[in-house]
């Protein structure tokens, strides 16, 4: 019988899954990978209708329909540079071991992952894992966030944090998953310092490349028996969300943070 560890990737469908699959390939090999296909953009509006109300959830789609799309075009030459300096392929997933879910957290995806029975689960980008799929299996659930935690967690780490005037937080970590937000042990995190024109759609490119370095730490770390915890940055909690409209045009022009 095989003694190699079985590991899996579990992630979303999603260009940034696609970046750390790429650069993982060639050093894992992976038993299986699966994809889960985004969550119903209605059902993501009334989730966070419910949770902000209407005024926050409004600014919110506004900023997503409008400037998300605008730097995204003006930042394309910008956001190829990177990638071509990062190592970033973007290439699609093609591999006779991926599997595709509705959800993370559906009965097929629990199903798959009780049939392989992974030593190690990484994770990429999946919406919230319920503790039915935390605990069907005993391997560790391993997240890459794109900032540093437990300060930042939610979305847009790194802008948030230089929207605070908080740089020396501008990171990555990679963490364990239990059931909370962003609220696993922390295994390895790096600071890291955005050029002066990077913005909201370059900055998780830079941190994501920094994530890649640090999964492969996780994954010696994993093979010589042991996932070394470490003492996050901060010890200060809070879970941030996507900006508003307004509250991006107020700190683009009044704080020039793009």
């Amino acid at each position: 019988m095989s003694n190699e560890k079985k590991i899996v990737f579990l992630a979303s469908k999603s260009e940034s899954s696609q970046f750390v699959f790429n650069g993982l390939k060639n050093q894992i090999d992976f038993t299986a990978v699966i994809i889960e296909n985004p969550p119903k953009k209605t059902t993501v509006f009334t989730r966070r209708l419910k949770k902000l109300g209407w005024i926050e959830t409004l600014g919110q789609v506004l900023f997503i329909l409008f400037i998300t799309k605008l730097i995204n075009i003006i930042s394309s030459e910008k956001k190829k540079a990177i990638c071509s300096k990062l190592n970033l392929d973007s290439s699609p997933i093609d591999s006779e071991i991926l599997h595709s879910v509705k959800s993370v957290n559906s009965d097929r995806c629990i199903e798959i992952l009780k049939k392989i029975n992974p030593d190690l689960v990484l994770v990429n980008g999946t919406r919230i894992i319920s503790k039915n799929v935390l605990d069907c299996i005993s391997a560790e659930f391993v997240n890459t966030h794109v900032g540093i935690t437990p300060k930042y967690r939610g979305v847009h780490g790194g802008y948030w944090a230089l929207a605070n005037k908080d740089e020396q937080n501008f990171g990555v970590t990679v963490h364990k998953i239990n059931a909370g937000i962003d609220t696993g042990d922390v295994l390895y995190q790096k600071v890291i310092t955005p050029n002066s024109d990077d913005n909201f759609i370059t900055y998780p490119l830079i941190q994501t490349a920094a994530g890649i370095k640090l999964i492969l730490k996780v994954i010696e770390d994993f093979k010589s028996g042991q996932l070394n915890l470490t003492q996050p940055l901060t010890k200060e909690s809070n879970l941030w969300y996507h900006p508003t409209l307004w509250s991006y045009l107020y700190l683009w022009i009044t704080k020039g943070i793009k």
